[in-house]
């Protein structure tokens, strides 16, 4: 591979089209919110960061000392039955600008180890790959996503296994949320 900087880590080759990087979409932030409990009933709690370095799946990158954010239950998109999933994610307390490059592998978490996890259409795991950073996830994600069996990969952390983003090729439909197990 040739040695790229972060910000260079662009989707265009999987399957003959682009790949789309995916936060959670702003309007299940925005009813998690405005419910003031998250979908396992947690009540929503404020809380704010002292050291910094989480992964904020609302804008997809980490968060910053003094930032206010949320930890919620989540289960990610594309997963069904006993694969569907939930688990602890960081938010930003209020509505942020998003994840404003979804054509990018996010740079701002292209330093870590991921796992990078292939599902197929019925929302079963199809294959795992852990990778070292974000320039080895691209080549995981976009052989998997060439792949006729799979049709979604989430990137998860190493140490704790939670959910960081979804990719999915740019010409395939979002996952529906009878598929997401919400």
């Amino acid at each position: 591979m040739t040695n790229q900087t972060s910000e260079q880590i662009t989707a265009g080759t999987a399957a003959e089209g682009g790949l789309v990087f995916e936060p959670i979409p702003p309007a299940e932030l925005q009813q998690i919110r405005a419910a003031g409990v998250d979908e396992a009933d947690n009540r929503l709690t404020v809380q704010v960061v002292t050291a910094g370095g989480s992964p904020l799946r609302c804008c997809l990158r980490e968060s910053a000392p003094g930032e206010r954010v949320l930890l919620i239950a989540y289960t990610p998109p594309g997963t069904g039955g006993a694969y569907a999933e939930r688990g602890p994610v960081f938010i930003h307390a209020e509505p942020c600008g998003g994840y404003l490059t979804p054509d990018r592998y996010p740079p701002a978490l292209s330093h870590r180890q991921q796992v990078v996890r292939a599902y197929d259409t019925d929302g079963r795991i199809a294959d795992g790959v852990l990778v070292n950073d974000g320039e080895h996830a691209m080549a995981a994600i976009e052989e998997l996503l060439g792949r006729a069996d799979v049709a979604l990969v989430h990137l998860r952390n190493v140490g704790y296994g939670c959910y960081n983003f979804a990719v999915r090729r740019s010409e395939d439909p979002a996952p529906t949320p009878e598929i997401a197990g919400s």
